[in-house]
């Protein structure tokens, strides 16, 4: 997929307007209309498709850092194509979760939750991230649930199947070590009980 380089964009908007406001005043529109239409069309881009594409591929390179600051650069989110804005609070919710702010980055997931996704793909995804957060806080139930949601859905990438695989151990693994728990604390009443909750037996009188 070919990105315009977002700063190159600004300059395409500023140059088309500025250059087709000057040639409009010194030739007329006809000669100024192909400035005037290169910057529309780039403001268009810029304000229905937003830095989304372009951040993706800076979280997939791992800078996430970089992808904060390209990411920032959208200035009029609920101006963006729907699918757009979808991945935008998809990847803020990413970004968000990678900075240690989990409800924050669990209202970011909610609202690209309820965007129209372009696949289930997606839609699982996102609620494996809301899984993941809830894991972390120990709502397991939460988690649960929307694990379930996740695995009922059509999902095609390996790589989250792969993550619902790697949960789902997850999730089986602290069954076992709730049953555990329970396990030792029921033992443990019953060594009270035996050790210094039951009934003593009375000294015998001489």
């Amino acid at each position: 997929m070919f990105i315009i380089n977002i700063y190159l964009k600004f300059a395409l908007i500023i140059g088309g307007f500025v250059l087709g406001a000057i040639l409009q005043t010194m030739y007329g529109f006809w000669y100024a209309f192909p400035f005037w239409l290169l910057g529309f069309v780039m403001l268009a881009s810029y304000i229905f498709l937003g830095t989304v594409a372009s951040t993706a591929q800076l979280i997939q390179d791992g800078d996430f850092v970089g992808a904060r600051k390209r990411l920032g650069l959208t200035k009029f989110p609920k101006f963006l194509y729907v699918t757009n804005k979808a991945f935008y609070w998809i990847m803020n919710g990413t970004l968000t979760s990678q900075e240690g702010d989990s409800k924050k980055a669990e209202e970011h997931f909610n609202q690209a939750l309820s965007l129209k996704l372009p696949t289930e793909n997606e839609k699982a995804m996102v609620l494996m991230q809301l899984a993941n957060i809830k894991a972390q806080k120990g709502n397991w139930t939460a988690a649960k649930n929307y694990f379930k949601e996740a695995k009922a859905l059509n999902i095609t990438q390996s790589d989250i199947k792969n993550q619902l695989d790697y949960f789902e151990k997850a999730l089986k693994n602290n069954k076992a070590q709730m049953n555990t728990a329970r396990s030792m604390g029921k033992q443990g009443m019953r060594m009270m009980q035996k050790g210094g909750g039951g009934k003593r037996r009375r000294p015998r009188m001489r």
